[in-house]
């Protein structure tokens, strides 16, 4: 008897339907026991174990396994499977085949995916909301899948979603499903699931002294400019970037969705659903460049996908490999990942903001006034030099943070100290300008500006221009600099609400450019 369920496979951050055919044939030979259980089209080795854990599950489950030959194809058969997420629409197949699910025919409108234990339980798997936004574009009615799961894919509406514990829980489910009283699926309203948390344990106002620094930041998340800060040890670096999560603008619903999408395929998401707070990711120096942009036979996405539509950070930048940080170049540019291997193409979206700190020096304590530098000039030199001039030009903003002085430690916090809640603010009302202003554009913020969108929005008056113009010239400022300076001068003039590039925002942006002047000389 043959018998047709349909599941999906996951591949990149999208899902691909696949139909399970399941095929009982009688054995002509007694001796033939078990009865042998064969599994095609392009199974991995997860995949090809199901037998086992199937078999099990079945017999576990109070059902009988069929004692006939099972045939079972996964297609298409040209698309390779794997994970073990096809173990319960398999077992679906196999109970239909031998009519365990009472009259039905087919399940080709009920979507299932799962992975089984020995005693029937239904396990989490990863890339629940990609599954099922495909079930809504293939038109599914009902999408089976864990209980676990079951929260993060009822954000997609018009697919009716249905939570299961066991494989004997998903047999009653399906009955259910068919009968003239079907069980409510579960809902889930996006409004409350996208509910920010605004409470972190860190804000800037704790931050003592480091006002240059706390304002770049501010600077460079309102436009979402990649920025560096350089400083010793114990300046502050860290703790800075360590809490721009705290004035990073809210996600959008759409945004959110697509996050989502990127942590669910990573088994990062669990039973939150939404993922509605932007990642703040900071991998280790030793990370591979696979670890950082995505990898493997099937490509799962990395640290630059995992903190889209948030901040990368990178601390310590020289001492992470040169090769690990060339790989960044091509994702900062185009805001996506692109990872290609002999069977498929992938593309993981990668629209982030670069946050990366380092020492001046090896010692990191170049121009101190309370510690001696024992570098070298050359040592200097190939210390700054393990970072390569075309990752250096994506990056918008270098400052300096200097040791913070002893009179700024002590005592209480100067009463005029802001809090992230107010800088986050300023954040928002920036980006709604730029939101504005690019409407037809395709883009959302000034850092994403083409040379043909400098010129068109980054205007500046004659005074201005002369000011550049110095600069340029006597701060040994390279000509690629030239456009960093413009999109960063439109969003300050965008955080003070000027619709004109003033004089003062252009002065203020030259200003962070510490790694084009003469620095090290």
């Amino acid at each position: 008897m043959l018998f047709r369920t349909q599941s999906a496979a996951v591949y990149g951050i999208d899902a691909n339907l696949v139909d399970v055919e399941v095929d009982l044939t009688p054995i002509r030979n007694e001796a033939d026991t078990p009865a042998p259980v064969i599994i095609v089209g392009l199974p991995d080795l997860a995949v090809r174990e199901s037998r086992e854990r199937i078999r099990a599950a079945i017999n576990n489950s109070a059902f009988f396994f069929p004692f006939q030959k099972t045939t079972i194809n996964l297609a298409p058969a040209d698309v390779r499977k794997e994970g073990a997420s096809f173990d319960l629409p398999i077992a679906l197949g196999i109970l239909g085949a031998n009519g365990d699910l009472g009259d039905a025919e087919h399940l080709t409108d009920i979507l299932s995916v799962g992975e089984l234990s020995l005693d029937g339980r239904v396990r989490a798997i990863r890339g629940a909301l990609p599954i099922a936004l495909r079930a809504r574009q293939s038109k599914a009615k009902h999408l089976l899948l864990p209980d676990e799961n079951a929260k993060e894919a009822a954000v997609v509406s018009d697919v009716k979603v249905y939570a299961v514990t066991d494989l004997r829980n998903a047999v009653e489910m399906i009955a259910a499903i068919r009968s003239d009283n079907p069980p409510e699926s579960i809902r889930v309203d996006p409004a409350e699931i996208l509910v920010h948390d605004d409470h972190y344990s860190v804000d800037f106002k704790e931050v003592r002294g480091q006002q240059a620094a706390k304002r770049a930041l501010e600077v460079a998340t309102a436009g979402s400019h990649n920025i560096l800060l350089i400083g010793p040890p114990g300046s502050g670096k860290t703790m800075l970037t360590k809490r721009l999560p705290t004035i990073l603008p809210p996600l959008e619903f759409e945004a959110a969705l697509e996050l989502t999408k990127i942590h669910s395929v990573a088994g990062l998401t669990g039973r939150a659903g939404l993922v509605t707070n932007r990642p703040f990711r900071s991998p280790h120096h030793t990370i591979s460049d696979a670890g950082l942009i995505g990898g493997g036979a099937v490509p799962r996405p990395g640290e630059v996908s995992l903190a889209h539509q948030g901040v990368l950070f990178l601390d310590e930048l020289p001492e992470f490999d040169r090769s690990v940080l060339e790989v960044l170049r091509q994702p900062l540019e185009d805001q996506k990942v692109t990872i290609s291997r002999a069977a498929m193409s992938l593309t993981f979206p990668a629209s982030l903001m670069l946050a990366a700190a380092m020492n001046p020096c090896p010692c990191g304590f170049w121009n101190d006034p309370t510690r001696e530098c024992r570098c070298t000039p050359l040592q200097i030199q190939r210390y700054v030099g393990r970072i390569s001039g075309p990752l250096l030009d994506r990056i918008d903003i270098h400052v300096d943070v200097p040791a913070v002085r002893f009179r700024e430690l002590t005592g209480d916090p100067p009463p005029d100290a802001e809090d992230s809640a107010a800088i986050r603010q300023r954040v928002i009302n920036a980006r709604e300008r730029q939101r504005q202003r690019f409407a037809a554009e395709g883009i959302f913020a000034n850092a994403a500006m083409t040379p043909r969108l400098i010129r068109k929005y980054c205007r500046i008056d004659s005074e201005s221009e002369t000011m550049l113009e110095r600069a340029m010239s006597r701060l040994g400022l390279s000509a690629r600099a030239y456009d960093r300076i413009l999109k960063v001068s439109r969003t300050i003039a965008d955080l003070e609400t000027s619709d004109d590039i003033q004089s003062s925002h252009v002065a203020e942006a030259v200003h962070y450019r510490s790694l084009d002047r003469t620095y090290w000389t």
